[in-house]
């Protein structure tokens, strides 16, 4: 009987950090799923949102656009980062009431018409000059109200925010998301000039 009780207090003092090294280890196999889940999703989220950039056109002014052998292409060293800012541009042409309402810049980052002069803003990271400072509430709020920041002074034309503000809200954190994620440029975009009442 004596001997038949050490086996068992023999068995037990065994079990216990067995089971408790069995539990560890099923806890973190359990950790590294959640982690690789989390990972998995992060890497979907970005993707969602590159392919949402690409077929909403925003290359088409974000970046700029440099003449190349085959005519003027974007220029993908400045992805997204808006208007340069070494391109200063001179007046604005006189446009009159006729059918030339507008003009745009060969770059396709500035504009001017009866709102003013816009410049495509830089979207990169970058957090001095791009969305580096921004949170993921001030973009949606900036694209759901068309102001800048969400509260400050409208987004002018030829942004399209009315189309993209119909975004899902998961769809807009889905840009935000891969924007956040590319390369950040520095690039300071001027000023818009907001055009003053006649």
């Amino acid at each position: 009987m004596k001997k038949r009780n050490v086996l068992f207090a023999t068995l037990v003092l065994l079990a216990v950090p067995l089971a408790a090294t069995l539990t560890a280890a099923a806890s973190n196999r359990a950790a590294a799923r959640e982690k690789l889940a989390a990972q998995n999703a992060a890497k979907a989220r970005i993707a969602r949102g590159e392919y949402l950039v690409n077929i909403s056109h925003c290359h088409d002014c974000h970046t700029p656009l440099v003449m190349g052998p085959k005519g003027p292409a974007p220029d993908m060293s400045r992805a997204l980062s808006g208007h340069p800012q070494d391109l200063n541009m001179p007046p604005v042409p006189k446009l009159g009431n006729g059918p030339w309402t507008w003009a745009g810049a060969g770059t396709n980052t500035a504009f001017a018409g009866p709102w003013g002069v816009s410049y495509t803003a830089n979207l990169t990271p970058d957090r001095l000059t791009g969305l580096g400072i921004w949170n993921e509430e001030t973009f949606i709020k900036t694209i759901r109200t068309g102001r800048h920041w969400g509260v400050a002074r409208p987004i002018l034309p030829p942004m399209p925010w009315q189309n993209i503000r119909m975004m899902t809200d998961s769809d807009l954190k889905a840009v935000w998301a891969y924007l956040q994620s590319i390369k950040p440029v520095r690039n300071q975009v001027p000023d818009a000039i907001i055009a003053t009442a006649p």
